[in-house]
């Protein structure tokens, strides 16, 4: 965590970019920065819940963001995609992020890594204002674009703080 600012595998964008090199670029930098937040921990700490009162690990956030890449890309505007994790019942509002009793790290990351990727190929193949449906609203790759990150900078701020409470490294 003390070299994450350095690591090479993270950049910030540059200030000069077309919109869709941005957009693009911004969204990288948080995927990257939630897979940093994670490194380096056994699976008893990525699992931990440190905050009383909420489910929230940095395991069960990497698989919400599995399912917001699946959802977001894939089943907005190029296919219907399942959820990976359901409850039979639905009783459940978040089943990605709790319980994760028999979830296992390494299937669990790299399908976020495969989502993260087939998100890439989907958004290669349409343009900005291609439009895909959400709830009967056109929902354009614009939109989707500053959403994720949205959703990846809201969540990786809880992971900053999960992860200082884990095993108190700090790191923006």
């Amino acid at each position: 965590m003390a070299g994450e600012l350095d690591d090479p595998r993270r950049t910030e964008p540059a200030f000069g970019l077309g919109e869709r090199e941005m957009l693009e670029g911004w969204l990288e930098f948080h995927r990257t920065t939630l897979e940093l937040k994670c490194e380096g921990l056994d699976d008893a700490q990525r699992k931990a819940q440190p905050v009383p009162t909420s489910v929230l690990s940095l395991h069960g956030l990497v698989r919400h963001m599995a399912e917001v890449e699946r959802q977001w890309f894939r089943k907005r505007l190029d296919e219907d995609a399942d959820a990976y994790y359901r409850w039979p019942d639905d009783t459940l509002e978040d089943p990605d992020i709790a319980p994760l009793d028999d979830a296992v790290w390494a299937d669990d990351l790299l399908a976020w890594r495969e989502d993260c990727e087939s998100s890439r190929q989907v958004a290669a193949r349409h343009g900005l204002d291609d439009a895909g449906d959400h709830n009967g609203q056109a929902c354009t790759l614009r939109w989707i674009y500053v959403h994720m990150i949205e959703e990846y900078a809201r969540h990786n701020g809880h992971a900053d703080l999960l992860r200082e409470l884990v095993d108190g490294a700090v790191g923006w």
